[in-house]
């Protein structure tokens, strides 16, 4: 039987967190266009108002659980049906519009109309920076067939659907699991348990970026995880000897290699809540 190997889709497959902050400074210096003001300190500002703003809400603690970032929040349509994805949608307008209204009034200037310019404007400027990283399309070719592909996200599913149409990379995976649309996501066992069902495989690796979600939510459930560090965090004291850490995912295929006949101590079968 094949094993799985599961891959994150933020900042592990695609540019999440760069391209957030290249929409907010690019967003800000069209503001300076239209007013006096300090681009840069204005970016710093609406990036800061948007998270105060995002915590402030009553299902913030369902967007932590699913995994949805006060960015994203700024440019997510909130398509569906779900209670809380219904609350987003009808207050996603006025968010918008604040995290700017408060960034711009930071630096004593009170101008509602560009306040909302700008909150439609992040949209579009996140839309234009779709990114996937250069090395991906190679490692995927090297590792089809070998594996059963499954990528495991977590976010809003139609913002999470979105990204991963504009990457391209849909086809490449035989089961595609949004947090989102499962209503629990990583690092509980759930998510992982339901992505190894849907490729009918038992035990498996998760690649991604973050620790805290991808590498100890796999541990924890029993699968091998690697470490991507793209952007040279220190590898904490702490992380178990065993999760490899790539900078690349050129470096993928070498160190799965090592992996196809050895064990993979646990399995996943924690229920779906």
């Amino acid at each position: 039987m094949r094993r799985a190997l599961l891959l994150d889709l933020d900042d592990t497959l695609i540019a999440d967190v760069p391209a957030a902050a290249a929409t907010f400074d690019a967003t800000a210096a069209y503001a300076a266009t239209r007013r006096a003001l300090d681009a840069p300190a204005l970016a710093a500002a609406a990036t800061a108002r948007a998270a105060e703003l995002w915590r402030s809400t009553p299902v913030y603690a369902h967007s932590e659980e699913i995994q949805i970032s006060s960015w994203e929040g700024l440019w997510c349509r909130f398509e569906g049906e779900n209670e809380h994805i219904r609350w987003l949608r009808e207050w996603s307008p006025s968010y918008r519009r604040d995290t700017w209204a408060l960034a711009l009034a930071d630096q004593g200037i009170d101008d509602p109309a560009l306040a909302q310019e700008l909150g439609e404007r992040y949209g579009i400027e996140r839309r234009a920076r779709h990114e996937t990283f250069a090395d991906v399309e190679a490692a995927l070719d090297a590792l089809d067939g070998a594996w059963a592909l499954g990528l495991v996200t977590n976010g809003a599913s139609c913002l999470q659907r979105e990204k991963i149409a504009a990457s391209g990379l849909e086809a490449r995976f035989e089961a595609v699991v949004v947090s989102g649309e499962l209503g629990v996501g990583k690092p509980d066992p759930a998510i992982f348990a339901h992505a190894l069902d849907a490729l009918g495989c038992g035990e498996g690796v998760m690649v991604g970026n973050s620790l805290a979600r991808d590498v100890a939510g796999a541990l924890a459930a029993g699968l091998r995880a690697v470490w991507v560090n793209r952007f040279g965090e220190a590898r904490p004291a702490d992380l178990a000897a065993e999760v490899r850490e790539i900078t690349t995912l050129r470096d993928l295929p070498e160190i799965l290699g090592g992996w196809v006949h050895a064990p993979i101590p646990g399995s996943v079968h924690a229920p779906i809540r």
